[in-house]
């Protein structure tokens, strides 16, 4: 088996959807792949050749039916899964145009903190601490997370 380091990541794009009222849009992973009915952040990986943005741009239009507006970069990590190594770039959305439409079949859910989705990925709980700082959020980013 190859060391975690040695593994090459995978580059994904990971669109962190928010509305107006601070919210921020999660969903689940769908049926018959890798962490199914899992919460996640929409996105996917890049295509050869593509940028972060145009494959976040894709990401969204293939599974969520929407546009998306001004991509802000924010944050950058890395994990390791079993199945693979990735390096997750994750971007802000504030503006998008269409009807959200779960073409892979998965769920979607506006939150706040602490979520009330669950179980969710692993690579979501970056995030949700990243948020819990910039918000001065004292309690538990998400349910069963009391190291808050």
């Amino acid at each position: 088996m190859i060391a975690a380091a040695e593994r090459t990541p995978v580059e994904v794009a990971v669109g962190v959807l928010i509305d107006p009222e601070g919210r921020f849009l999660l969903t689940s992973r769908p049926e018959g792949k890798v962490y199914a009915g899992y919460w996640e952040f929409p996105g996917g990986k890049l295509e050869a050749g593509e940028t972060v943005e145009e494959a976040l741009r894709r990401e969204l239009h293939e599974e969520l039916g929407i546009a998306i507006g001004r991509i802000v970069r924010w944050q950058v990590q890395v994990m390791d899964y079993a199945h693979a190594r990735v390096r997750l770039h994750f971007c802000k959305v504030f503006e998008w145009s269409g009807e959200f439409q779960m073409r892979e079949r998965q769920r979607m859910a506006w939150q706040t903190l602490p979520v009330e989705v669950t179980p969710v990925l692993p690579g979501t709980l970056p995030v949700l601490r990243w948020f819990a700082a910039e918000r001065g959020f004292c309690g538990a980013t998400h349910v069963g997370d009391d190291a808050g």
